[in-house]
């Protein structure tokens, strides 16, 4: 029997009309990330990994949210995020393990800014 994770979109509420809240990026290479994993943009690179609170390299601060899960581990991948304009759910979101409440609640602040709403 096979244990199935979270589904595609599962953290989402409601997005705006066609596919202006997503963008296609690229995910940085070692990382297996489930849908709703909450996002970082690396500043040099451009590309995108689980944000990280404790890191100054860009992807301390939260920008987006993965829509659906993505293995990177071997390369680089590309993926759909949600970007901008949506509403999530915030217990769908993923967090890494040892993301701390006010870390988490720091982050939902910053997806605010970007226009996505945590309710």
């Amino acid at each position: 029997m096979e244990t199935l994770g979270p589904g595609t979109a599962c953290y989402l509420v409601s997005e705006a009309n066609g596919t202006r809240s997503r963008e296609v990026v690229t995910i940085a290479q070692g990382q297996t990330l489930l849908p709703g994993a909450v996002l970082g943009k690396v500043t040099t690179s451009g590309e995108y990994t689980a944000v990280n609170p404790s890191s100054d390299d860009g992807s301390q601060t939260a920008v987006a949210v993965l829509f659906a899960a993505v293995d990177s581990t071997a390369a680089a991948h590309a993926a759909v995020i949600t970007a901008r304009d949506a509403e999530v759910a915030a217990h769908e979101l993923a967090w890494p393990a040892g993301t701390t409440t006010p870390q988490k609640t720091a982050a939902l602040a910053q997806l605010a800014a970007v226009g996505i709403v945590a309710r």
